[in-house]
């Protein structure tokens, strides 16, 4: 496939019809940017308690694995696109081939969709990835030895679906009995981000590189830092990296490309997500276009925006509702945080928390990266998503 322009759109504006598949917190700080040009977004989702259902023009609730459910949702947009991954991509093909502009293509989604399919690309393109295995069962979960990454193929969000395995006893306690990715554990002195935009007409705009810190009880991101703690020289590096994988794709639409740099200072990619990314909450308060407003861009195949820094600064503290927490959620901390005046709280506007659920981020701003990092730990002690029922 090569980029090209795209059928004209309609101008932006309430002529303009907008879809998304997914109505959770990605699709909310989408559409509070879609707002500031009069953009109305409609928006389908599993769950009567979506994120987005009270800030859309049209809310529909149904199954996004459901393709006619899918074309019947998105048969009268002008364009459409995607929050989250896991949809039906024979309703976004039947969609494409009947007019509508679906951004990303149905092709790439199905890609992403199989973590396999994704590390035979990346050694078709010659991008460096993890060595690797594929396999469809607990019975080979040892063919390459341990310790391994076992990641399922199919299905795996927000850190579920990935293991690490250390033995074969782990493996007979822990493995999954599914087809999976077998991957050599890769020796990792930081996870890094890198965000990309690139329009239909091919044009592309790169972030710079963010440093995600981990929560290894719940295989979350706990905070993340902006500018990464590398040199100039892996800078550059990684950027350019993030970007052969999107022009080697010939993706259009926002990717955020995940990356290990191991001990050794060579760079690996991890993982890719077809749309606005946890690592790029930052770029809210942080850069002067944000991720959310270029995910527009590029979907409306507008010019792309400025991703230069606003701050020497930034980094991003996720909250996320406390091992025990339940019920509705109870934001404590709040009030105090946002004593500081380079404290910015973002709620996900969700009805109930549970433990370990993405409940909303603070960002914060400064003129360097140890006084960042300061605020964010201090914060991090003093903020908590509880609720007002116990389990």
């Amino acid at each position: 496939m090569n980029a090209s322009t795209s059928s004209p759109l309609p101008p932006v504006g309430p002529a303009l019809r907008l879809g998304v598949l997914g109505g959770g917190q990605l699709g909310r700080m989408m559409i509070q940017e879609a707002m500031n040009w009069d953009v109305r977004v409609e928006v389908m989702d599993p769950s009567r308690e979506a994120s987005c259902r009270h800030l859309t023009s049209r809310f529909v609730q149904g199954d996004l694995k459901d393709a006619e459910a899918v074309v019947a949702f998105g048969r009268d947009l002008d364009v459409l696109t995607v929050e989250i991954e896991h949809v039906s991509v024979a309703g976004l093909q039947a969609l494409a081939d009947s007019g509508v502009e679906v951004v990303p293509r149905p092709a790439h989604l199905g890609l992403i969709q199989d973590k396999g399919l994704q590390k035979q690309a990346y050694e078709r393109w010659g991008i460096p990835s993890a060595p690797y295995q594929l396999i469809e069962g607990i019975a080979d979960v040892g063919a390459m030895g341990f310790p391994i990454v076992q990641k399922l193929r199919k299905g795996g969000y927000d850190g579920k679906g990935v293991q690490v395995l250390k033995s074969a006893e782990d493996a007979a306690a822990r493995g999954f009995d599914a087809p999976c990715v077998l991957e050599h554990a890769v020796d990792i002195d930081k996870e890094l981000s890198v965000i990309v935009a690139r329009n239909a007409d091919g044009a592309s705009a790169v972030y710079p590189v963010v440093e995600s810190v981990f929560n290894p009880e719940v295989n979350l991101v706990d905070h993340l830092m902006a500018p990464a703690a590398i040199s100039e020289a892996l800078e550059a590096q990684a950027r350019q990296l993030a970007l052969d994988v999107v022009t080697s794709m010939d993706f259009v639409g926002l990717l955020a490309v995940e990356m290990f740099l191991d001990r050794e200072g060579e760079l690996w990619v991890n993982e890719v997500a077809p749309r606005t990314h946890n690592s790029g909450h930052h770029t809210i308060e942080g850069n002067v276009c944000s991720q959310f407003e270029q995910h527009l861009r590029a979907v409306l195949n507008l010019p792309l925006g400025d991703t230069s820094p606003l701050h020497p600064a930034s980094a991003m503290l996720n909250l996320i509702g406390a091992p025990d927490a339940h019920g509705t959620p109870v934001y404590e901390g709040i009030k105090e945080a946002l004593v500081l005046p380079n404290v910015h709280a973002h709620l996900y506007g969700k009805s109930t928390v549970k433990p370990h659920r993405k409940m909303g981020h603070v960002t914060v701003t400064g003129p360097d990266v140890p006084s960042v990092q300061r605020d964010v730990l201090k914060l991090r002690e003093g903020l908590r998503v509880s609720g007002t029922q116990s389990a």
